[in-house]
């Protein structure tokens, strides 16, 4: 089954997706514990504040965080009932993957938005890499973080900043500061805190930040909803009390990266690679709740879903109104 799984997250197959979605998820009666995965990426910080401050137990709301090695292993275990939802940093795409296999399997109730202001996204090389453009990464050696959409994206903004059609290696992010530091690869499409730690430990660089909003949506100030914290329908729709106020809790977690990131960023320590005063140098990614979306948001999330229907990566269309919660 989780080679069933992996290849479905990663085809989107119709036939794989009724294979999957056959077996009932059984969960305990009564008020849940809800089971939220992860990635260690810094975009999560609201989730990773909400829990070490307590919002969550403060509200009455039984969380466990479960740590994923990619966006793609959140959606299987979402898919598979063995986890209720996603914090914020999961692919936005993964979990559309997760929806055209399951339909109706979740909604997204609040997006990480980031570009060149609301750094997450970046070509990295190494501190003494010649490499000044995306550009001149053709023909290099290039990775990427893991799953579907970090490859999609990293071979289309390599394609469009002029490098042509190129292979990526997948490798965990992690990875990324010490492959580059002993030469293993040329550059890497990465997600902070990668780009903060490798440039402080003095072994990388970053090429060029808020990548995807400029190749792929076209401004480099357009809002790229990378990222996304989810609940499942399921979740929604039997503990309609708890998921609210879920959702009430953690938008404390959001407020407080807003209103005072300085108390926010120490909570990176723990979920992410990136300890101690190092905290205070990550950026900062944007945060939009589901009451605050506005056309443009609408318009530029569906641009970037788009082109994964056009990849084939998406089996059909995806609106992405149909994914956003609603109150």
């Amino acid at each position: 089954m989780p080679h069933l799984t992996r290849r479905l997250v990663l085809k989107a197959g119709v036939a794989g997706a009724a294979t999957l979605a056959a077996p009932a998820i059984v969960r305990a009666q009564g008020t849940p514990k809800l089971r939220i995965g992860y990635w260690p990426v810094a975009s999560g910080l609201p989730f990773f504040a909400a829990l070490d401050k307590g919002y969550f137990k403060d509200a009455g709301v039984t969380v466990e965080p479960l740590k994923f090695a990619s966006p793609q292993q959140v959606i299987e275990a979402i898919l598979a009932g063995r986890c209720d939802g996603s914090a914020n940093g999961t692919a936005s795409a993964a979990l559309a993957i997760g929806d055209i296999a399951q339909p109706g399997l979740l909604k997204i109730f609040c997006t990480n938005p980031t570009n060149a202001k609301f750094v997450l996204d970046e070509f990295i090389v190494a501190k003494d890499s010649p490499i000044k453009s995306v550009a001149e990464l053709k023909g290099k050696r290039v990775a990427c973080g893991p799953g579907v959409q970090n490859v999609v994206l990293a071979k289309t903004m390599l394609e469009r900043a002029g490098a042509g059609k190129m292979n990526v290696t997948e490798l965990p992010i992690g990875q990324h500061v010490a492959a580059l530091a002993a030469g293993q690869i040329d550059g890497v499409y990465s997600l902070e805190p990668t780009g903060t730690i490798g440039r402080l430990n003095g072994a990388t660089r970053t090429l060029e930040a808020g990548v995807v909003a400029r190749y792929i949506l076209g401004d480099a100030m357009a809002p790229w909803h990378g990222g996304a914290a989810s609940l499942t329908v399921e979740v929604l729709a039997k503990h309609k009390d708890v998921a609210k106020t879920y959702m009430t809790a953690y938008k404390r977690g959001v407020d407080l990266v807003r209103q005072n990131p300085a108390e926010a960023r120490p909570h990176l320590k723990g979920y992410t690679a990136i300890e101690g005063a190092l905290t205070a140098e990550v950026p900062m990614s944007n945060y939009v709740f589901f009451e605050e979306f506005k056309p443009a948001d609408v318009a530029y999330f569906q641009k970037f879903y788009d082109l994964f229907a056009e990849k084939g990566i998406f089996s059909r269309k995806v609106d992405v109104n149909t994914l956003l919660y609603k109150a």
